[in-house]
């Protein structure tokens, strides 16, 4: 009978283990008391303990109380003996019982403890200070952009480039799909989105998985150059990657008492992989008032991981949080400037952040830029905001004026014959004024002409086929000629004699191309800015002043 009863007791306990790994295994809780996840993952595993003991039990009362009577014949005398079973005994488990809804009424009752001290209710300045706004100087901080080096790619134009691009490796479109990551980072001084490869299904992962993804997808979101980035071994570590390969499952097992943020994918400057997980930690309560302390950077081929906390995080790392934690952070931080109640009563300097954010490269950084509105004015910003997504060092310009839908709409009317849609603006320094920059796209999601709208007087656009062209119509629009004379007028004026020259149509515009004998620079100057263009010829002396230094492909302004 002990024997009996220790197997049971034996097979009980393994089944409970079992499942309780699985159910481990599938959600992947941090072993952490400030994660919800583990309060629920206890609870349920409480539960998987009483539930496979009280089946055990209901087996055995079922058959004792059922079984009734039973006849036998005795071995010796060869009479048969009818006997009646005996009664069911006296099997409690209620005390295990109450044990067991103990436990799980007091998790239930410390998350709802937990919860209550987060409100912002009772914490509405930690909630605001989660995030700390300095004052900046726009034209001080923000340099004017190379109009050769405007990221003109979104994330659904960089979406199209990299599904055209592999639908032309027919060796890959078979086996592979493209992740939607699109991750935005400075890769070699340049803005681009990288997003790995991702098996098509579990049997094409199953056929491929020995070796691995074999690539990646980069998109120059400049020149719109998109490129395949073979690997010589393949990445091995991935979210489409099945049982503990899988990128989430393997960083749990490594890292058990880790709070992990989403994983994104970035490449370093040598164009190895990485995966990027930030790690969370709570300043508000219990469990709220989300902020990041660190990150594990995860090599995506070998999976050689190392924890950095957030000082420490590499310098090409770009982007350490995320997005969406960042406007929640700004959001609480202008709702709570003056108390919870103020935020809803009276709403004195209550701000919101406006319903959009892009980005912006500076410094080998890359800044969530969105614009800051009261609660009270839907169609005017107050300012705006630049946060580094590495160090969430934020700067906040006050620069009133048109909010990016009204800019998006203001665009979009200057080709409304055209039926173009407008992209979220990017925030530009034009001649030290605050400057939309807008894609519009056609129906098929394809770039197709540019706008400048200007910040503080959004009826205020220029627009052109190629940004050349669009930011000249934006000066004129902004009686800024003068300006540019006065720029170009420090540089050192260049003379000599024209070598070669060459007319070439952009986009519909004629741009003469040339160089000066004994010189490799080619510069580059519209019709538009001299009619006397059209009839020069090698061997004619010119002399110019050039509109932006050094750079070696330049809209000229033109002196006779």
């Amino acid at each position: 009978m002990k024997k009996r009863s220790f197997t049971s007791i034996a097979g009980r306990i393994a089944v409970s283990a079992v499942l309780i790994f699985l159910l481990f295994y599938t959600t992947l809780p941090a072993i952490n008391l400030k994660d919800r996840n583990f309060f629920q993952f206890l609870i349920m595993s409480i539960l998987i303990i009483l539930v496979v003991n009280f089946l055990t039990f209901v087996k055995d009362f079922l058959s004792r109380l059922f079984g009734g009577g039973f006849a036998h014949r005795d071995p010796v005398t060869g009479q048969v003996i009818f006997e009646k079973r005996q009664e069911p005994q006296s099997v409690s488990l209620a005390r295990p019982l109450k044990i067991g809804f103990a436990a799980i009424a007091v998790l239930i009752a410390w998350m709802g403890i937990a919860t209550v001290w987060g409100l912002p209710l009772f914490n509405a300045a930690r909630y605001r200070d989660l995030i700390t706004l300095t004052d900046g100087d726009f034209a001080a901080d923000i340099a004017e952009i190379d109009m050769h080096n405007i990221p003109v790619v979104d994330r659904d134009s960089a979406s199209r480039l990299g599904d055209r691009k592999l639908g032309e490796m027919t060796e890959l479109v078979s086996q592979f799909e493209i992740a939607d990551n699109y991750t935005q980072i400075n890769y070699k001084g340049a803005p681009y989105r990288v997003t790995p490869l991702v098996y098509a299904d579990p049997i094409k992962w199953l056929f491929n998985r020995s070796s691995g993804l074999p690539a990646y997808i980069t998109v120059d979101m400049v020149t719109q150059q998109t490129d395949l980035v073979w690997l010589e071994e393949g990445m091995k570590y991935s979210p489409s990657e099945y049982f503990f390969r899988n990128i989430d499952r393997y960083l749990r097992f490594r890292y058990p008492t880790k709070i992990f943020d989403d994983v994104s994918f970035e490449i370093d400057d040598n164009g190895i992989p990485y995966w990027v997980a930030p790690t969370v930690t709570y300043r508000v309560g219990w469990w709220d008032g989300k902020d990041i302390d660190g990150a594990v950077l995860v090599n995506a081929v070998t999976g050689e991981s190392t924890y950095y906390k957030k000082e420490d995080v590499p310098q090409w790392i770009d982007q350490l949080y995320a997005s969406d934690l960042i406007i929640t952070q700004l959001d609480d931080n202008g709702k709570y400037q003056n108390g919870y109640w103020n935020s809803i009563f009276g709403q004195r300097n209550v701000r919101r952040t406006t319903y959009g954010y892009n980005y912006l490269a500076l410094n080998d950084d890359v800044y969530l830029y969105t614009g800051m509105s009261s609660v009270t004015a839907d169609q005017s910003n107050i300012g705006f905001v630049l946060v580094n997504l590495r160090t969430k060092d934020t700067k906040f310009y006050t620069v009133p004026g048109a909010t990016e839908q009204s800019a998006m709409a203001s665009a979009e009317g200057q080709v409304q014959h055209l039926n173009y849609k407008a992209t979220f603006p990017l925030l530009l320094n034009i001649s030290n004024r605050p400057t939309y920059f807008i894609s519009l796209k056609d129906g098929a999601g394809l770039v197709k002409m540019y706008a400048f709208v200007d910040v503080e007087q959004y009826q205020i656009v220029g627009t052109g086929q190629t940004v050349d062209e669009a930011k000249e119509n934006y000066r004129r629009a902004l009686n800024l000629e003068d300006v540019e004379l006065e720029e170009a007028a420090g540089a050192e004026p260049v003379s000599g004699v024209i070598g070669a020259i060459e007319p070439v149509v952009v986009s519909g515009n004629t741009c003469f191309y040339f160089t000066l004998s004994g010189s490799d620079t080619i510069y580059s100057a519209q019709i538009t800015l001299s009619p006397e263009l059209a009839f020069l010829q090698p061997g004619d002396s010119v002399s110019f002043l050039p509109a932006e230094s050094g750079n070696p492909v330049s809209v000229l302004e033109w002196r006779q």
